[in-house]
Order: C-alpha cells, then sequence, then structure tokens
C-alpha cells in the first residue's frame, strides 16, 4: 500500500512514517498542500492520510479541491479538530474517514486498511486466492495453511497485486508502490522482487503483460520451480 502523508507537524510525521513502514507500507510524507499537489501529478498513491492545518492552504479547502478536479483516492482525515460540526463538514466535504489527534497508531493502520479494503471490493481482510491466503493488515501469508514468510519488499509487491487482482501494473506502478516516489532504485528491482515471489509461492503467481506489466497469477506449486 502506497500512502501519501499531508502533515506539516514533523514530529507527528515522522511517528507516522516510522510506524507503518513498520507494518510494511510504503509511506511518503509532504508538510504542505503544493507539495501534496506534486506528488499526486507525479506518482500513484493508493490512500491519503491529510492534516487540515496545513500552511499554506486549509486542508478542507484542498481535499474539495481535490474532489472538485476529480481525485477519488481515498482520503482519511487527520486531524485535532474534534467538534461534531468539524467531523460532519471533513466527511460531507469528501473525506472517507475522519480520526482526531491524539490517536492509536494501530487504529490508524487498521484504517487504512478498511479504505484499501472498500476501494477493491473486498468486506474481509483476509483474502484466499486459490492455494494462498493473504491478510492484508497483519501481511499474514500462508500456502496450503502453512505459512510462508516474506521480505518486506515482496510483502509490498504482493500486496499491490492482490488489491488489484485484475489490472495489469506497470513497472512504474509497482516501484511506486513498494518504494515510493522519492527513490534511487535499481533498473532490475522489480524483476527480482517478482522471482523471489515466484520461488515462494510458485511460477504462476505473477504473470508477466509483455510490453505493459505485471497482473496478479494463480497460486499453483511451489515446488514447480
Amino acid at each position: 500500500m502506497h500512502i501519501l502523508l499531508v502533515e506539516d507537524d514533523s514530529l507527528v510525521a515522522s511517528g507516522i512514517v516510522v510506524g507503518l513502514k513498520l507494518h510494511g507500507l510504503t509511506v511518503d510524507h509532504v508538510g504542505t498542500a503544493s507539495l501534496a499537489d506534486a506528488a499526486l501529478a507525479t506518482s500513484h498513491f493508493d490512500v491519503c492520510i491529510l492534516d487540515l492545518g496545513l500552511p499554506d492552504e486549509d486542508g478542507m479547502k484542498l481535499l474539495r479541491r481535490w474532489r472538485d478536479h476529480g481525485r477519488n483516492l481515498p482520503i482519511l482525515i487527520l486531524t485535532a479538530r474534534d467538534a461534531l460540526g468539524h467531523r460532519v463538514e471533513g466527511l460531507l466535504g469528501g473525506g472517507d474517514d475522519y480520526l482526531i489527534k491524539p490517536f492509536d497508531l494501530d487504529e490508524l493502520q487498521a484504517r487504512l486498511h478498511v479504505l484499501t479494503r472498500r476501494v477493491a471490493g473486498r468486506s474481509k481482510d483476509c483474502v484466499t486466492h486459490g492455494r494462498l491466503t493473504f491478510c492484508s493488515s497483519t501481511g499474514e501469508v500462508s500456502f496450503d495453511g502453512k505459512p510462508v514468510t516474506l521480505a518486506r519488499r515482496e510483502l509490498s509487491l504482493l500486496r499491490a497485486l492482490m488489491q488489484n487482482p485484475q489490472a495489469i501494473l506497470s513497472t512504474e506502478q509497482l516501484c511506486d508502490s513498494i518504494y515510493g516516489y522519492d527513490r534511487n532504485v535499481e533498473s532490475n528491482a522489480i524483476n527480482v522482487h517478482i522471482h523471489h515471489l515466484r520461488r515462494k509461492l510458485g511460477n504462476n503467481i505473477v504473470e508477466t503483460a509483455r510490453g505493459l506489466g505485471y497482473r496478479l497469477g494463480t497460486a499453483g506449486k511451489v515446488d514447480e520451480i
């Protein structure tokens, strides 16, 4: 899951970034509305965490502008504005969820998973795909009921594919999901992660669409490699 964090408090932002990365998520942080606009223009994100007290533009104004321009990514408002009127305004103004500071990091990451689950049209956190079971919030993976250990990048790759089971994802989209937009990645990095995923979950778990990218395949036999 690739998350855009729009938060002007560097201390709060640092805690969120570290905590969510420990959960295997990819987070890019910006501190102003203008930088948030630039990030959305140059990279794909699965969800946005939006603070309302930004230095260059009020967060509600930014949110309404995004919605008016057709930006439909899920947005979780994270703010100290705790009055009922503020919460109602945030949700009716285009927010998909509203969390008040101070907050619990576990609750934040749970709400993020719920938002992306809704977008994918799923009602459950744990998804079964053939012989593979994947729980997005915990990062637990099992094959034929036996746990499989994936490295953080491999887990991010699998999560991106499982969240978009019918889509062909380009190398650039997968890089966004795994590394974020501010990166210096080796040209063959995605191929390396795909190789490791195939070794652990079967050759067919990732299908190559030549000239286009990659998509989720079938969960075949692990020993077929």
